[in-house]
This record gives C-alpha cells, sequence and structure tokens, in this order.
C-alpha cells in the first residue's frame, strides 16, 4: 500500500462533499456509470500524485492514432529492450512471429511465415485493436521509476480476451515495481481482477449526483469472507460496479422472471441501466451485499423468505444503520405493539431487527411443535401444511432450529391465520396476529436496506401454471420452463395481472 493523501473537490458533481483516500494499492479501479465523473477524479487523483513526486502519464480514451500513439512508435523505435519486449508478447497472443518494421511515418507489424515464405501488414488483415494494445503494451513497459500512470478506457477497441490478457500483464509487471503506480477508468468487467480481499481497497466507486466512495480497511472476517468468494467473483457478477441499480437475486429462475418483468415496472425513475444478476445462492447474496455496503454502491436485493431465518444475508441487514434508523423513527408508533411481545426488560434496550426475528422464530418454533405432536390431528385444510413439517421434523430431528421449519411454519400462519386460531390451544392462538404483525415489520425493516423477501416464499410461489405449497420446492426447473414459456406467450394485460406481486416488488426496488 501506498500512504498519501488525496482531497477532491467536484462541486458541480458533488456539491459541497469531499472525496478523501489515503491509502493506495499498485492497482487501483476507478469505475461507475457514465457521467459520474470518473475521468474527472482520475485528472484530479493524477496531479496531486504528480505533486508529490510521480511522474505522471495519462492515456487518454481519446489516444487511437494521436500524441500517445505516435510516442509509442517513437519509443518502439529508439528502446530495443521494449521492441522485443512487445514483438515476443504480440507472437505470442497471435500465435505467430510478428515483428516490426519500418514504415517511414509509422512502425508496422508483420506476421512472417517462414514455413511458406510468406509475410504481410498485421494492421490491414487482422484486428483493429492491435494499435491499442500496443499503444498499451509499450506504456507498461517503458515506464521506469516511481511512475503513475492513469489508463483511461483500456478496453477499447480489445477483444475481451485480450482486455483480460492485458490484465495479467499489468498484474505480473507491478509486482515487480512496488513503487509504481497504476489507474484504470474502465466499463469492462475483465479488468475487474480482484483476486485477493487487499484488492478490494484499490476500487473506487463513482455515483451519480454524489461523491465516490471505497473501502478504507477491511476487517478479519470481512477478509476471510471474500477469500473464500472472489474465486466465484466472475464477469458477470461485476456489472454492479458500473451501476446503481443492479438488483441482486439468489438464482438463474429468479433473474429469468424478473428480468422479462423489468418492462413492465412503473417507476419515477425508469429501469435504464437495471439489470438482475443472480449470484447462485442465498449466502452469495448476503456476501454481495456486504461488499455493496462497504463500497458504497446501492444494492437491492430480492431474495427468498427463508433468508430471515439464516445465513450471511440476515447477519449484514440486520447490521444496517438503514434499518437501525427505521426502528428508531417507529418506536413511538410500534410501542404498544412492542408491550404485547416484549418484557418490561426487554424494552429497556434498543429493538433491533435481530430481536424482532429472533421473537418471530419463538413463535412458530411454538406452533411448529404443537402441529408436530403425535396426537395432533389437523383439520383437512390443515393436513399439507402438517405433513410437510412432519416430514422437515423427522428428517432434521431438532428441526424447529432449521430455516426450512420455520419458513414452513410461517407460511401456514399467514395462509391461515384464522384457521389457526381455531384449532390451536387459546395461548398458542393469541400469538397468531402478534405473528402476523412482526412478519409485516420484518419485512419493512428489511426493505429500508433495500432487501425485499417474497413474502409467499420462494419464486415457485408465485408460479400461475402450477401448484407450490410450502418449501422446500422439487423439479424447480421443470415448473420454471412451464411458466417461462406462459410468460413469453401473454400479454402486456395478462402479464400485469399474473404478476402484479412481482412487478410491485420489482417497482419497490428500483425506485430507490
Amino acid at each position: 500500500m501506498i500512504e498519501l493523501a488525496v482531497k477532491v473537490k467536484l462541486p458541480f458533481l458533488w456539491g459541497k462533499a469531499v472525496f478523501k483516500k489515503d491509502s493506495w494499492t499498485n492497482i487501483n479501479l476507478i469505475v461507475g456509470p457514465n457521467g459520474s465523473g470518473k475521468t474527472l477524479l482520475a485528472e484530479s487523483i493524477a496531479k496531486q500524485f504528480g505533486e508529490f513526486g510521480y511522474s505522471v502519464k495519462f492515456l487518454r480514451a481519446e489516444r487511437d492514432g494521436g500524441t500517445f500513439a505516435a510516442e509509442a512508435v517513437s519509443i518502439l523505435r529508439t528502446n530495443e529492450a521494449v521492441r522485443t519486449k512487445v514483438q515476443a508478447v504480440l507472437s505470442s497472443m497471435f500465435g505467430k512471429s510478428i515483428v516490426f518494421r519500418d514504415g517511414g511515418a509509422d512502425l508496422v507489424p508483420v506476421v512472417v511465415n517462414r514455413a511458406w515464405n510468406v509475410e504481410y501488414n498485421l494492421q490491414e488483415v487482422e484486428c483493429h485493436g492491435l494499435k491499442e494494445i500496443i499503444t498499451l503494451l509499450v506504456a507498461l513497459y517503458a515506464n521506469t521509476g516511481n511512475t503513475c500512470i492513469v489508463f483511461d478506457e483500456p478496453e477499447l477497441h480489445l477483444h475481451p480476451q485480450f482486455q483480460q490478457f492485458f490484465a495479467d500483464e499489468l498484474r505480473r509487471v507491478s509486482k515487480r515495481h512496488a513503487k509504481r503506480m497504476y489507474f484504470l477508468i474502465t466499463h469492462s468487467p475483465f479488468f475487474i481482477d480482484l483476486r485477493f480481499p487487499e484488492d478490494l481497497l484499490g476500487v473506487v466507486v463513482c455515483h451519480t449526483n454524489r461523491e465516490p466512495t471505497h473501502i478504507d480497511s477491511l476487517e478479519k472476517y470481512d477478509e476471510d469472507l471474500f477469500r473464500r468468494f472472489l474465486p466465484r467473483f466472475n464477469t458477470y457478477h461485476k456489472q454492479f460496479f458500473f451501476s446503481d441499480n443492479q438488483i441482486f437475486v439468489e438464482g438463474y429462475t429468479d433473474q429469468q422472471l424478473f428480468t422479462n418483468l423489468l418492462p413492465y415496472v412503473n417507476t419515477n425513475r425508469g429501469i435504464a441501466g437495471t439489470g438482475i444478476i443472480d449470484v447462485g445462492g442465498k449466502d452469495e447474496l448476503g456476501v454481495f451485499c456486504k461488499v455493496c455496503s462497504l463500497l458504497g454502491t446501492n444494492s437491492r436485493i430480492i431474495t427468498d423468505l427463508d433468508s430471515l431465518f439464516s445465513g450471511k444475508l440476515r447477519d449484514v441487514f440486520c447490521a444496517d444503520s438503514r434499518v437501525s434508523l427505521w426502528l428508531e423513527k417507529q418506536y413511538e408508533k410500534q410501542l404498544p405493539f412492542f408491550k404485547t411481545v416484549f418484557t418490561s426488560r426487554e424494552l429497556e434496550k434498543p429493538i433491533t431487527l435481530e430481536k424482532l426475528i429472533v421473537r418471530l422464530e419463538r413463535y412458530l418454533a411454538a406452533i411448529g411443535r404443537e402441529l408436530c405432536r403425535e396426537d395432533y390431528v389437523p383439520p383437512y385444510s390443515l393436513s399439507v401444511l402438517v405433513e410437510k413439517l412432519i416430514a422437515l421434523n423427522q428428517k432434521h430431528g431438532n428441526a424447529e432450529n432449521v430455516d426450512t421449519f420455520k419458513t414452513v411454519v410461517l407460511q401456514g400462519v399467514m395462509e391461515h391465520g384464522e384457521k389457526f386460531g381455531e384449532v390451536l390451544a387459546p395461548q398458542l392462538a393469541a400469538t397468531i396476529p402478534r405473528i402476523q404483525n412482526l412478519f409485516q415489520m420484518v419485512l419493512a425493516a428489511a426493505a429500508s436496506a433495500s432487501v425485499y423477501v417474497l413474502p409467499r416464499g420462494c419464486i415457485e410461489h408465485y408460479y400461475t401454471q402450477s401448484v407450490v405449497q410450502y418449501m422446500p420446492v422439487s423439479a424447480k426447473d421443470k415448473l420454471f420452463h412451464l411458466e417461462l414459456e406462459h410468460l413469453l406467450s401473454s400479454t402486456a394485460e395478462e402479464i400485469q395481472h399474473d404478476y402484479g406481486e412481482l412487478i410491485s416488488i420489482l417497482e419497490s426496488s428500483c425506485a430507490l
């Protein structure tokens, strides 16, 4: 890490806010949506590095055929070591023997095919990105001493494989020169090359109408969490670095359904730049939520009901300061209700979301135990629910501590609230309205942290072509394709009618 205190003010972009950052990694990424001030920020950072004694080079996006291309030609002519290195790298990249020949005003990369005694100009018959990769490589290899070099949109004209190659080459070179600084202003996920938790400290995220954000330091727990997570962090996931409008979901079925429903969302903000990203599981949602929280990006998450009862996501949104603020504002209004579910001693301490969920779990466990009693005979309307709970209890033993078991009890309470009141002992029946109120409060508190829980359970419980009761759900793939076929063949009016609840959840997440 390089310690250099940087302060940047751009009032016309951020108002009175000031961007401050003291620690820098060798490779730093400046990311964010178009128009968020990335280049202006980089210019100010580079200027301050120059004042600190660095030799600064700024490769702007408008470099094709300009000053930097001419400079690259000059270096290739006069610096044999750089020329030899670039020739070797290009030969390796293209799988051909490539040399530079003097073409007067330019140096021409020529392919030499000795087997067929053939030569041809690579610029004329190969890729348009050749000049770009040559300019980037020359800038990378020709730098000496304490250099600060800024690559503005290095992905321009480059095939994704070349982008990945240059990112790898930049990392390799930077390891040998610890005092050199590199900044990449990029919109390409291939340059989000995060392999170690500390790499996140080099990411600066620009936003529309507010100052950039970054991570100052990582707690030991977060380091361990990200070290396990980063190997699964693919280029598709990295979209959230370039827009505040990304919405994360658990799996591909959620991603497909919500993506197809996105055009039917009606918000003042609109849906431009919004994408639905599946992350591959509930725990991964928790990691994405944590990364976004640390980086200051406005992540939105849509998750299954069982996320309330276990996992990293619950830990993250329960600790979110927005949730605490929301609960503080609700306290006076909800105090009469709180007195029905908490003792006077419990109310002496702040009401937290974790506290609300734990109390909800206690009520659900009590009802679950009652429904699983051997001598309990359920009414016909509850028979499927009870069968599901008994099966879970037999499978898990102490099932009341299992998130799926608690989720199924909650699904039953919300669906058959009045019926429960008739078949349970009075003491348990009295908890039904408390459960319902607690549930609505928990949903609202989670939403204050931009986490939207599917109240019915999971995406399959919103399908119109299948009857899906409780969790877990089997044959998900078959059910999904049946539903997707229906969705794609439906009219706009039918979609608004059939999927109104899901569209409403999307609208809530897009309205932020």
